[in-house]
């Protein structure tokens, strides 16, 4: 498999936004029903964390090939998200969050998918990007 640059900068863009759909599921974190079902990784604070880091994204997506490092860090930042979001499932029950939510029960529902998703697509991107350096 081989995407093209400007793909790749494209993905940084959405990566961000989808992290800025936090917004929109917390009602511009106004909705208590996230925090309520994970206080510590999805307080207020947390989702503002998850908002910053789809800033950095954005800020990388068309310099990615130069902060190799950086893009190393975001595929392990979206790993431990993606375990995180495991871990919840494992020990939780999505239709508590329904039924208390609808947002907050499609937020506990998508937002792990997105995270192993962008956890493939940034270990893509470094891995290329050492590779490139190598020749």
């Amino acid at each position: 498999m081989n995407i093209n640059s400007k793909t790749i900068t494209q993905g940084f863009i959405v990566a961000g936004l989808m992290n800025s759909s936090v917004l929109v599921f917390s009602r511009f974190f106004t909705n208590p029903t996230i925090a309520e079902f994970d206080p510590v990784v999805m307080s207020n604070f947390g989702l503002l964390m998850i908002l910053i880091w789809g800033f950095a994204y954005i800020s990388a997506a068309k310099n990615y090939a130069k902060v190799k490092w950086l893009v190393g860090v975001f595929a392990v930042e979206k790993l431990i998200y993606g375990c995180v979001w495991i871990n919840w499932f494992l020990n939780n029950n999505i239709s508590d969050v329904y039924e208390k939510d609808t947002m907050a029960g499609l937020f506990y529902s998508i937002y792990g998918i997105n995270d192993w998703l962008f956890f493939v697509f940034f270990s893509y991107v470094f891995v290329r990007v050492i590779k490139n350096q190598d020749q």
